[in-house]
């Protein structure tokens, strides 16, 4: 059995650290392209009226066709022993990952997506990142064969030692989404920031 919503938002809180566990992004010999430079953009509000939430179905697919993602199945993320969220590993840099502690894409809440922008072995599935704009839409199939389509509001990108915890995990109040990867000039061997897609769902 699932815990309560409530219970599943505290845990996602736990994730404080969640931009250092992104690090793995960029270490490679062969990088992806320099990531764009993604200044926070919002769109207008999606007409209409707000969809009713969808019950709890895990993803199983995702489809962006503005970054040239479709991907499945979606990777279970969990929590490190440290409190940070669980990323992609290496060899599975071609998927994305959603974390299992939220909500699930439709339901009410914050539904949380992460994938690597690159790694080592090169470009990974959210090398195209910077080809997302506010009004595209993020197609999410679930485990019960519906679907959670969403419209991106906004874009944002960050430090990773100032990554808004908050503003990603935080109850809202109605079905949204955030897919998370890796953003900046590579120093160190580390990509410093992350670029985070807000979405809401839509249909």
């Amino acid at each position: 059995m699932r815990p309560p919503l409530a219970h599943r938002l505290a845990a996602a809180l736990l994730a404080v650290p969640l931009a250092a566990a992104l690090s793995g992004c960029g270490t490679a010999p062969r990088p992806a392209a320099p990531p764009p430079e993604i200044s926070t953009a919002a769109a207008a509000p999606a007409p209409g009226a707000v969809p009713a939430a969808l019950p709890a179905s895990v993803p199983v697919r995702v489809t962006i066709p503005s970054a040239e993602v479709d991907t499945a199945p979606l990777l279970r993320l969990g929590l490190n022993a440290d409190g940070t969220i669980e990323v992609p590993s290496v060899a599975q840099a071609d998927r994305i990952g959603w974390y299992e502690h939220g909500v699930t894409p439709g339901e009410t809440g914050p539904a949380v997506l992460v994938g690597h922008y690159d790694t080592v072995n090169g470009p990974a599935v959210m090398r195209n990142v910077g080809g997302i704009e506010p009004g595209d839409r993020i197609d999410i199939t679930r485990k019960d064969g519906t679907r959670a389509v969403f419209a991106v509001t906004a874009l944002e990108q960050v430090a990773k030692d100032a990554f808004p915890t908050e503003k990603v995990y935080g109850p809202t109040s109605r079905p949204e989404l955030r897919l998370i990867t890796c953003g900046g000039d590579i120093v160190h061997g580390h990509r410093p920031d992350n670029v985070i897609v807000y979405a809401e769902l839509v249909s």
